[in-house]
């Protein structure tokens, strides 16, 4: 009996250590790279632990605004923490080399040089890696930040470092099609973008020149959506990204516990005062609250006046937008990586 029962055990942890594993996905965006390590316990049914999360601040995209490029400088920053970060993931989490995967998001992609950052990797890592659409992004946003019975009835909009993108899904015969939208605006490019434009370098002048060029961004947004006029009919409207992270945090002074929370347009209205008019605020708080001085070490106080007035702004020009329920998405910052490692564990090509 002693033997059956041990045999038994045996079989049990074979059959899970089978099935459990750790994979790391490492992505390089516009205002960071983040780091993702995921305990899967079974491909089949999608079910993991987010096991480590983090991020550190190498902003890569600051030459696209301005000549379209990716820095030199910027490239072999990115290099040294891609290389750091995937020798941790496989001495200290002994993650098998090939359940690494390394990829660059679609605003790092706007930059025309992005040949020298994949030959850079490749150097470092041995790995190839990928520039993901926007399209793409969107499409594994929407998976990821979704709640399954809301996807027909909902719009995601993701503001990145380097752009902003999102999408909805549609019924066709029976079978949901995803269809993208995207913007060029994102908060590193848009504050680059008007840093440029001020002499002074005050925060009191880059307020005053981003309020001039809101029109441009306004109709960028429009455009957004009227190039899918189905967008703006959706009744619920999920955010995601470094700029709705840091709004919903600032505002709230926690970590979000539920995936999916809703909340209101006025207070985005208000944070977006709050870091033109009376950023001390949230210097006093973040002195005794170390969600919101994980923000501020994130975010310098131009990027979230930036990061605001875009969130802001792609609701705004969204129809009867007071009618419509938001939901701050939690699992945004990782949502489309935690998919793409899915993908690619289960062999599912990707197409780029």
């Amino acid at each position: 009996m002693k033997e059956k029962l041990h045999y038994l055990i045996v079989c049990l942890i074979l059959s899970y250590s089978a099935q459990a594993q750790l994979y790391g996905g490492i992505e390089i965006g516009s205002k960071g790279i983040k780091m993702t390590v995921l305990d899967v316990e079974s491909i089949k049914k999608n079910t993991y632990d987010v096991k480590e999360f983090w991020t550190e601040n190498v902003g890569i995209a600051a030459g696209i605004s301005q000549d379209g490029t990716l820095f030199k400088e910027d490239i072999e920053k990115a290099g040294t923490v891609v290389y750091n970060n995937y020798k941790k993931m496989l001495s200290e989490y002994k993650i098998e080399d090939k359940n690494i995967f390394i990829v660059a998001s679609s605003g790092v992609g706007l930059a025309t040089n992005t040949a020298e950052l994949v030959d850079k990797i490749k150097s470092l890592t041995n790995k190839k890696i990928e520039i993901i659409s926007s399209s793409l992004e969107a499409k594994l946003l929407l998976r990821g930040c979704i709640p399954p019975k809301n996807y027909l009835n909902s719009v995601i909009i993701d503001i990145g470092g380097g752009n902003t993108k999102g999408g909805y899904a549609k019924d066709i015969n029976g079978s949901s099609v995803f269809f993208p939208i995207s913007c060029d605006y994102g908060t590193v490019t848009l504050t680059e973008l008007i840093n440029k434009k001020c002499k002074q370098k005050t925060v009191f002048e880059f307020s005053e020149v981003l309020f001039d060029y809101l029109p441009t961004v306004r109709e960028s947004f429009k455009k957004m959506y009227s190039s899918r006029a189905e967008s703006q009919e959706k009744s619920n409207v999920y955010i995601s990204g470094g700029a709705a992270w840091a709004f919903y945090t600032l505002s709230t002074g926690i970590k979000a516990e539920e995936n999916f929370t809703q909340v209101q347009y006025d207070d985005i209205l208000s944070i977006r005062a709050t870091a033109e008019n009376s950023f001390q605020r949230f210097e006093a708080n973040g002195r005794e609250n170390v969600e919101i001085q994980r923000v501020l070490n994130t975010y310098q106080r131009k990027y979230l006046i930036a990061a605001f007035n875009l969130l802001e702004t792609s609701l705004e020009v969204l129809p009867n937008i007071q009618s419509k329920k938001i939901y701050f998405a939690k699992q945004g910052q990782i949502a489309w990586l935690v998919s793409y490692v899915f993908d690619n564990a289960k062999g599912v090509k990707q197409v780029f």
